[in-house]
This record gives C-alpha cells, structure tokens and sequence, in this order.
C-alpha cells in the first residue's frame, strides 16, 4: 500500500490544487532557481523530485508506521527518569526509520543539512504520518517545529548547536504555553522570567498538558516582573533542558519533567507536567512581544491539526470500507445496503471537500511564510509591488482559513471516525480493530492548540472586525447585488458533465444568502433603533449586543467553514470538468446543514 499512489484525489490535488510556480519562484528566487545540489534544470524536475519524496514518506508511512500504531497506543510513549522522558522502544523505533528517512529535516534549510522542501510538503506528509498513527504524528511533529522556530527566530549560536542534532533525531523539543490556571486564557499565565546580569533570564513556574516536554528543548511563555497584565505582557524564552557545566562535568538538569499524563487518546505520545526553578533562559525577540512570535507557531501547528485530522478521517474511512466490503449480511456485502452505501459516500465526499479545502490553505500559508519571513529578515528591503499586494491578499485567506481548518477537521474526524466505528457495529467497540483508537485520539484534536468554541470565537471576532472597518460598504454590497435565482441542486448527471462556470455561479449564490441571513442576524443581535446606527462603531461595541452575536459563533463557524470549502471546490471546477461532479456532492451534503443554521439564527430571537 501507498498512501499517495493509491489514491487518484492526492495525486490529483499535488499536481493541479497547488501554485507550485509561485512557491518555487519564492523557494528559489536566485538565477538558476533551483537546487543545485540536485542538479535540476527546470520546474517540473523540481516538482517530480517532491512528488518522489511524499511518496516514499507514503509508502513508509502504510507499511511500516502504521503496523507500529497499535503496540505504541498499548505500551505508551514511554516512562519518566530522573525527572526526564525516556521514549520506549516503538517510539524510538519511529523515531529511528524517521530520521533514516530524512522526515526531520524534510522543511528545514539545506544550510543546515535539511532538505530544503516547501512547508506544503511537510504537511502533506504530516498527513500521511496522521493517518498511520496520530500518535506518531504529535511527536515527530516536534522535530521540524523546534528546528523552523530556533532557524526563525534563535541566535546563531543555537542554530549552530542543535539544528543538525534536531535533523539527525537526536534532540526535539516542546512549546510550553497552558498553566493549570491558564488554558485557554493565555494572557493568565504566571510563570515569572528575572532577568540576569549576564542577560539571561531564569523562569520559575510550571506548565501542563505539554506534548514532547522531555525533547531536550523549549519554547516558553513568561512574563517579566513588572509586565502589564494579560496578553500585552507575554514575554517568549528559549531554554535547554540540559546544561553543559562549564566546569567539564556531568550536564545540568535546567527544569524537570515531573508527570506524563493518562490520557484518552494519543497514549503514543508524551503529554507532561513541567517545573521551572530557576531555569536558565534566554530571551526571544522583545520583552512583553512573546504572543506575536508565539502566534507564528500557532496559526502552522492550528493548520497542522486540521492535517491530523484528515489523516484520521482517511485512516478510519479506509478501515471501515475494508470491512464493509467483506462483511456480508442478508446476502451481500454490507457497503452494498442502501443506507450504508450512503453513508459511506457522505464520508468520502466529507472527506474530499476537507482534504481541498486543506491543500489550498497549505500552499497559501507557504507563501505567507516565505514572504513574511522576507520581510523580517530584509525589513529595509521592501517587498516588490507585486509581492506586496500578494501578499495582503494570502494574510487575508490565511487569517481567515487557519480557525476554520482547525475547527471543521476536528470535529469532522469526530464526526466520522464515530460513524466508522458503527459501520463495524459490535466489532467497531473492540480493540481488536482499530478504529476505537482512531476515535479515542480523535477527541485530542478538539482540544489541543485551542478548543473548537476558541476556533469558533477567532473567526466569528475576525469576521466582525471586517464588517466593522467599512460596514457602509458590505450592507450596500448586499443592497446592490442583483436578485440572484434559487439554488436548484436537483440535477440530471447531464447537466454536470462540462459546465465549468455553474459552480462558481453557484457558490456566489451561496456565499449571497449566507451574507443576508448574517446580516439579519446581526441586526437582530445588536438591535439598532435604526438602521444607519450599524454604521457607527458604539453600535459593535456594547458588550450584551456582542453577546447576543457570539452565542452563534459556532454555527457562523460552520457555515463559513462550508462556505469556504464550496469556494475551493468551485475553483477547481472552473479549471477542470473532472472536479465538477465533487463541487455538486458537497453542495447537496451541506446545503441541508446551511438551511438548518439560518433556521436556527431566525428562531432565536432572544
């Protein structure tokens, strides 16, 4: 098996769902553009050889990985020893055929001795690694992200040291955020940085719930004495867990691991309490600026868990139709029942919707990337003109996208790893099959790196943030727009065989009437005495009015989430005839759910 060669959908959306020109062209700006080391003369060489390595990840992924998946979820990530993790013997198993086959380094620069590949193709492979074993993926995930923060953001003494380890899989890390006291308040944390003579800083405090905290290396939320009070006063620190004793002795233990948790799910990987005492520290950016490079982290691991999540979502699709396939009841294979033959094809087309929704916000993160990263490092260098204006049209997808992917994976994979788990019926609740598993470590993608009802709260607060700069404007927007027909979505197969721009037509239509019962729902919440009053900013800002808004952020949540996925699909319609039958099946599984969320925002008028 191939995770990759096997399915017609992956190799589709690698070839043809991503801007692989402008990534190139951002990858490799100098005159030849591309490595030199590999020796490749144009474009499509470049492309053939990323192609090569996500299918080698693919194949190693379905064969070896996934076989380790259910021994790693039985004996754990590992155990505790002397106040540091040790990883048991599958995990470092993993860990040993990752390294062998270069997935640490896969993003990381060639300077360092990685390889040098586009961020898009790391997540496409995190996909993979998730549908192996999301245990797996949490861990080795790890890697490459302690390495692209220290590369981004660490001095040159600490690229120097631990880049080549991290690629070699001797040392990883953790990002060290949650408090018992702060969750997903992040501006509550109390862990205290002093600052030092010699210009360290040493924390005191402790952190909870921190995935891969015995890696060796950390990335840490603090505040300075004297700091103001929530997220404005967030300082961000980088500290090693082991010192070298400057008097040539045994290294220095510099904070301890004190407890790996009992979890739900994910029993493959570590989750641990961590206590600093006087821990040495050094300083990353500015004082009190430690939420804005922490939010860079952020937005990629929140993309990364809507990957995770497709992973899963596969895994368990994939083993439910296996079955399904061989299972015979009342004469026939059970995928042949009218029922169950249905809920199999909203899966797969679920599942395929969410997998183009996720390659096309990879790519344009990637570029987001780039570019900003362009920017930080040349800031008296600007940006050309065309650069510029691309990239304030990828932050604005970007910012967009990145709660949504978050939210619509996870409770997606909820949702289906579920319903596989009944395809199986009795069989689905043993441990024998594997699907109880896929569906305990499900749970964990609703949680970490903010709850689906955070996710739900950053886009619905972003959304009003958009209105509220021209609100003139996005009301006449509406007011202006011709009276568009009623969606007919009962269609012959004849009708969708070439007709490239129906879909989009149709997604203008739907993106139209979600705007209109928004609008209405706005109204009804902030309860205007007129209607010019929504054009004042005091009208946003009264607390119960804004309260009356956010009770629906979820379900504003979900529809934009549908929205945006029908405006992927749309897209890819319009450049090919062959993606137009998936716009269609994803179209009649969501309206339905649309329909119901705009009844229940006109229902609820208190």
């Amino acid at each position: 098996m191939n995770y990759y060669q096997d399915s017609s959908e992956w190799q589709y959306l690698f070839k043809n769902g991503v801007d692989w020109d402008k990534i190139i062209e951002l990858y490799y700006p100098s005159s030849p553009r591309y490595p030199t080391s590999e020796g490749f003369q144009n474009k499509e060489e470049v492309i053939a050889f990323y192609e090569e390595l996500l299918s080698s990840i693919a194949d190693w992924t379905a064969n070896s990985l996934a076989a380790k998946a259910k021994a790693l979820d039985h004996e754990g990530a590992g155990k505790i020893v002397n106040n540091t993790t040790q990883p048991g013997a599958t995990l470092q198993e993993v860990y040993n055929e990752a390294k062998q086959l270069g997935v640490f380094g896969l993003p990381l620069t060639q300077e360092y001795g990685g390889v040098g590949a586009p961020i898009t193709l790391g997540l496409f492979s995190l996909a993979f690694i998730s549908r192996a074993c999301l245990s797996s993926s949490a861990q080795i995930g790890f890697f490459s992200t302690i390495a692209d923060m220290i590369e981004r953001f660490g001095s040159k003494e600490h690229k120097e040291k631990y880049i080549q380890k991290i690629i070699n899989g001797e040392i990883s890390g953790s990002m060290c955020l949650t408090e018992p006291d702060a969750g997903s308040d992040v501006g509550a944390i109390r862990t205290e940085a002093v600052k030092m003579e010699d210009g360290s800083y040493r924390l005191t405090g402790s952190k909870c719930f921190i995935t891969n905290a015995g890696g060796g290396l950390a990335f840490i939320l603090a505040r300075t004495k004297g700091a103001p009070e929530g997220l404005k006063g967030i300082s961000l620190f980088f500290a090693e867990e082991w010192l070298d004793d400057e008097k040539g002795g045994a290294p220095i233990h510099n904070y301890k691991i004190t407890k790996i948790e009992e979890k739900m799910g994910l029993h493959g990987s570590f989750t641990c309490e961590v206590v600093y005492e006087n821990t040495k520290a050094y300083l990353v950016g500015e004082e009190n600026k430690g939420i804005d490079l922490m939010f860079y982290l952020m937005n990629e691991a929140r993309i990364a868990v809507g990957v995770q999540s497709l992973g899963a979502i596969e895994a368990a699709i994939s083993k439910a139709t296996e079955y399904a396939k061989t299972r015979y009841q009342f004469g026939k294979p059970i995928i042949e029942h009218a029922l169950l033959a249905k809920h199999f094809k909203d899966m797969e087309v679920e599942q395929n919707a969410i997998r183009a929704l996720l390659i096309d916000t990879i790519y344009n993160f990637d570029i987001f990337q780039k570019l900003s990263l362009k920017k930080r490092e040349h800031p008296h260098d600007s940006l050309s003109p065309e650069e510029n204006e691309l990239f304030k049209k990828i932050s604005r997808i970007v910012r967009k996208r990145t709660p949504l992917v978050k939210y619509y994976g996870s409770e997606s994979c909820s949702s289906i790893t579920k319903k596989a788990i009944q395809m199986l019926g009795g069989y689905g609740f043993m441990k024998e099959y594997e699907l109880e598993r896929i569906h305990r470590d499900s749970f964990a993608l609703l949680i970490y790196e903010g709850t689906s009802q955070i996710q739900s709260l950053m886009a619905v607060k972003d959304l009003i943030k958009y209105i509220m700069q021209r609100p003139l404007d996005y009301i006449l927007s509406m007011l202006k727009k011709d009276k568009l027909p009623a969606i007919n979505i009962k269609w012959s197969s004849s009708d969708t065989e070439r007709d490239t721009e129906a879909p989009n037509k149709i997604f203008h239509q739907v993106n139209y009437q979600f705007k209109i019962h928004l609008i209405k729902l706005i109204v009804r919440s902030l309860r205007p005495k007129q209607l010019s009053q929504l054009l004042q900013a005091s009208a946003w800002k009264n607390p119960e009015s804004i309260d009356r808004l956010i009770i629906h952020s979820e379900t504003i949540c979900q529809a934009l989430s549908y929205t945006e996925t029908l405006r992927v699909l749309s897209q890819h319609a319009s450049k090919s005839a062959e993606r137009i039958a998936l716009f269609y099946q994803y179209l009649r599984l969501v309206s339905p759910r649309l329909e119901g969320i705009y009844c229940s925002w006109d229902q609820n008028q208190d």
